[in-house]
């Protein structure tokens, strides 16, 4: 949980094994890089990126609160957002344990919790 800044271009959730491999970069972009209202997820492996993909779907306002659920298993992460809006990714490195996170961008971090 936490609060999106009140001039948020973006942030990021980052999970994996460490910081070279990612098997989620999870982006909500505002208006950075070139997208708008768009959720951008990758993985990284060894330093390199994957293929991007994009939702469209965009729940977040900027300066209001925000709920990111984050589940997965050996195949796919599953990320819940808010109204009921779920997006898959592929566990693309096959993961089978998390020991790395990281909170990027403009996203006041309020609680994590580990189920």
């Amino acid at each position: 949980k936490g609060k999106i800044l009140p001039e948020a271009t973006g942030f990021a959730v980052n999970l994996g094994k460490d910081c070279d491999n990612l098997a989620l970069h999870f982006n909500p972009r505002f208006d950075c890089q070139g997208d708008v209202c768009t959720i951008v997820c990758n993985s990284m492996e060894d330093g390199a990126w994957g293929t991007e993909e994009r939702e469209s779907a965009f729940p977040f306002q900027q300066g209001e609160k925000t709920q990111v659920c984050i589940s997965f298993d050996a195949t796919e992460l599953k990320v819940k957002l808010a109204e009921e809006q779920e997006i898959t990714f592929p566990n693309r490195l096959g993961l089978e344990a998390i020991e790395y996170l990281s909170v990027e961008g403009d996203l006041k971090l309020r609680v994590i919790k580990f189920g």
